[in-house]
């Protein structure tokens, strides 16, 4: 059976009051298309048309290979979108989804169920509907006798006994392909809109003795559609509840899901904690056996196992196995640490890569530079990388030490087991095993420091009189 899709990704979205179309307005880090997108294709989609329209170029600069596309430039109702994608996909035999764009919560487990009732049923079209208390606003499912779907009536449409139906059209169907857009060439836009409805497909299909199954859904959030800023919010919320989910059944500890915001693409590895205040975002990864948190900010960074990050911020970044990181440290872009590493407080790297067991305790700045194993950089210490114009390396080997306030003028060499006295600028190449100390020697004046309280308390009594 072959699987197709056609993402509805036409719309404007004016009730979102917004520069962004709506299709990429974002839900737990993701534009919602993203997660349409996703979910088609673990439902095995195995063509993927999207139907564009206002801010086309934009869908399609953040959609790139994952779809073709068709333009809609008249946004003339649902029946017409699909109707676009007649002369890539009409005359292809198989099954076809026909999602919209703006419905991030619809599961793949549920389309592959949807799929599974069609293939089984031998239906012309399975509708995915959901049962509300209140379901204004929606088109409502009419069944027959028989429990299959005789028609969908939209809401300005419906008479006062249809109207009071529970039952209501989520937007989201599989068709068969050739029926679907022979049934297309049928559809009149006679109604209230004066639009083209893709729902009047089923009732064309019951008019020719098709049969339309309804899969209801127990998860009414798949029936969700983002038409404003509250609908965004709520579907946030929901999914945020979902990924916490996921990864709690998969054996992770959220001591507070309330607190916690996980996006929808993080991995996290078993037997992790994640405490209060965290937030992972986009593609990272965290291994087994982690301590994240309190207040930590983890963004498209590979975590190794047994890792600590607590009250830091971590972005772009790699940590090695059983490395602690924080309190208050910031990893920027291109950081990369090995295994067993100590970064501490108030220390922040930059593109700088740090061998197996180095430490870099506090208050320290190591940027555009290379660390080798077993290296201790003292407090206040900092690779002075930057002079206006160029960034520039510095480079420490193995096993060598820096001491406070230590400033590395790069580009520089610090060889292997070499030492730096605490206090030094260094403006050359340090050999391996040597020691390099590069300040002014230290003088003491004798009794020199009551003549300079003296004569500033002097200053002090003439500025009262003047």
């Amino acid at each position: 059976m072959k699987v197709m899709a056609i993402v509805l990704a036409a719309g404007q979205g004016k009730r979102m009051k917004s520069k962004r179309y709506k299709v990429l307005h974002h839900v737990c880090g993701k534009p919602m298309v993203g997660h349409v997108l996703d979910t088609v294709k673990q439902a095995a989609s195995e063509r993927t048309v999207v139907i564009v329209g206002h801010g086309a170029e934009t869908v399609k600069a953040y959609l790139g290979e994952q779809a073709e596309y068709v333009l809609q430039e008249q946004q003339l109702g649902t029946g017409h979108a699909v109707r676009q994608a007649e002369a890539l996909i009409g005359a292809e035999d198989g099954k076809t989804i026909v999602i919209c764009g703006d419905t991030p919560l619809v599961r793949a487990e549920t389309i592959q169920a949807m799929l599974a009732l069609q293939q089984s049923s031998g239906a012309a079209a399975t509708v995915l509907t959901a049962s509300f208390a209140d379901p204004t606003g929606y088109g409502r499912i009419i069944r027959g006798e028989s429990g299959e779907v005789e028609r969908i009536v939209e809401q300005k449409d419906c008479t006062p006994e249809e109207a009071a139906t529970k039952e209501i059209n989520t937007g989201t169907y599989v068709f068969d392909n050739r029926k679907l857009f022979k049934a297309l060439a049928k559809v009149t836009s006679n109604n209230a809109q004066g639009e083209f409805y893709l729902t009047d497909v089923i009732g064309i299909f019951r008019q020719a003795g098709e049969s339309v199954q309804g899969y209801c859904t127990e998860d009414t959030a798949e029936a969700i559609g983002i038409n404003d800023r509250v609908a965004l919010a709520e579907a946030e919320g929901l999914m945020r509840a979902r990924i916490n989910r996921k990864h709690l059944i998969e054996g992770v500890t959220i001591i507070d899901t309330a607190s916690t915001y996980i996006e929808a693409d993080v991995q996290i590895g078993a037997d992790t904690v994640i405490y209060p205040g965290t937030v992972l975002r986009g593609s990272t990864v965290i291994g087994e056996d982690c301590i994240i948190g309190p207040n930590a900010e983890i963004q498209d960074s590979v975590i190794g196992d047994g890792v600590s990050v607590k009250y830091s911020v971590v972005a772009e970044s790699e940590i090695g196995h059983k490395s602690a990181v924080g309190p208050y440290a910031n990893l920027r872009p291109g950081s990369k640490l090995g295994e067993d590493c100590k970064i501490g407080d108030f220390v922040e790297l930059k593109n700088a890569t740090l061998g197996d067991g180095s430490k870099v305790s506090h208050l320290s700045y190591v940027g555009d530079a290379v660390v080798g194993k077993d290296v201790n950089i003292g407090c206040g210490a900092i690779t002075v990388n930057y002079d206006g114009f160029n960034k520039s390396l510095t480079e420490i080997g193995d096993g060598a030490f820096v001491g406070s306030n230590v400033n590395l003028i790069a580009p520089v060499k610090v060889g292997d087991g070499a030492y730096v006295v605490a206090g030094s600028t260094i403006t050359k190449d340090v050999p391996a095993g040597d020691l390099a100390i590069g300040r002014a020697r230290q003088e003491n004046k004798d009794g020199y420091a009551e003549k300079i309280r003296s004569r500033a308390k002097a200053k002090k009594e003439q500025s009262k009189k003047g």
